[in-house]
């Protein structure tokens, strides 16, 4: 059995809300409610959901980018919560970060050699031609030249540039890769070529990969196992083909059934969900999805559905399995 290098177990991330005269907390935003789950060695788990439903702050909380509210993160062992600032910034040698937006997260005043020789040197790397060794390397890594590297951030393309930012999220040798929606701002054409370069890497390095989007083709493209969430909480986990042959929840019925099919002649039945997405501020009570769900039943505005196993490996929080358990 291969071996869990993550481990996330009830990680909450709550943002206050200040008002009135004095500013005083009058509130809290719920971006991250209460979810479970982990991540084996060499695997990619797929993290979807629409914006704003938790995704990219559960990725950043892996890393203590952002302090989780409560909960506890297990990697390779570890408690990342009761690291210290230190401590911390010495794991982050094994767990890295590809963000959304490449342009945004590269410095433009930087060449591109100092952006990536800048991990190297804030984990050790003393010798100079080590690091101009090791920047050569990630540039061919990453399918782009030696010559590159002199070269600055807003001289490249949309696509080359997500190819720095893998760069430098490899400079170190991580074991886990957090990918937050790293194609979402790229053209299709470019999309794929990204995809492929990440598959493989992983391959190559070993490499485990969370990876966030909205986009539920690109996930199936990417992943082995895919996690929905909704409004802050798991609504469900499971194989990749399991998830998209036979989805559990509601919800991701509704997902499943906009994602357009490149072929004419299958009628497929469009699932088109009522209202909008709840404020995270003022969540509904029981199941965060009751409002717009059409199997909607009597105990889901009420009861919080627990999030179970209902098939080996498939897990959902849905009262639509509640007779079974």
């Amino acid at each position: 059995m291969t071996e869990t290098l993550l481990k996330v177990e009830n990680l909450k991330k709550f943002f206050p809300i200040h008002g009135g005269l004095f500013g005083r907390q009058v509130g809290e935003v719920k971006a991250v409610d209460d979810i479970s789950f982990y991540i084996k060695k060499g695997e990619t788990l797929g993290l979807v959901g629409e914006s704003g439903c938790g995704k990219s702050t559960t990725g950043r909380m892996l890393l203590r980018l952002l302090e989780p509210t409560q909960g506890t993160i297990e990697f390779d062992g570890q408690d990342l919560t009761k690291l210290s600032k230190e401590e911390m910034r010495k794991m982050r040698k094994e767990i890295q970060m590809v963000f959304q937006d490449p342009f945004a997260s590269l410095n433009p005043r930087h060449t591109v050699e100092k952006i990536l020789e800048e991990p190297l040197i804030v984990h050790g790397v003393k010798s100079k031609e080590e690091r101009k060794k090791r920047v050569r390397e990630l540039l061919e890594t990453v399918g782009l030249s030696n010559w590159h590297a002199k070269r600055y951030p807003h001289q490249f393309s949309g696509g080359q540039r997500q190819r720095i930012g893998i760069a430098r999220a490899l400079a170190v040798h991580p074991k886990l890769i957090v990918a937050d929606e790293p194609v979402s701002a790229l053209d299709v054409s470019i999309q794929a070529q990204v995809l492929n370069l990440l598959q493989d890497l992983q391959k190559e390095f070993g490499l485990t990969y969370l990876f966030i989007a909205h986009d539920l083709g690109v996930v199936r493209h990417i992943s082995d196992r895919v996690g929905v969430m909704y409004l802050g909480q798991m609504m469900e986990l499971a194989d990749s083909e399991a998830l998209y042959d036979s989805p559990k929840h509601p919800y991701t019925e509704a997902l499943l059934s906009a994602v357009p099919i490149p072929d004419v002649h299958v009628k497929k039945e469009r699932i088109v969900l009522k209202g909008d997405v709840p404020s995270p501020a003022n969540p509904p009570t029981g199941c965060p999805f009751h409002l717009r769900c059409p199997k909607v039943m009597g105990n889901c505005a009420s009861v919080r559905p627990v999030f179970k196993e209902v098939e080996p490996g498939h897990y959902a929080a849905c009262h639509l399995y509640d007779e079974q358990m």
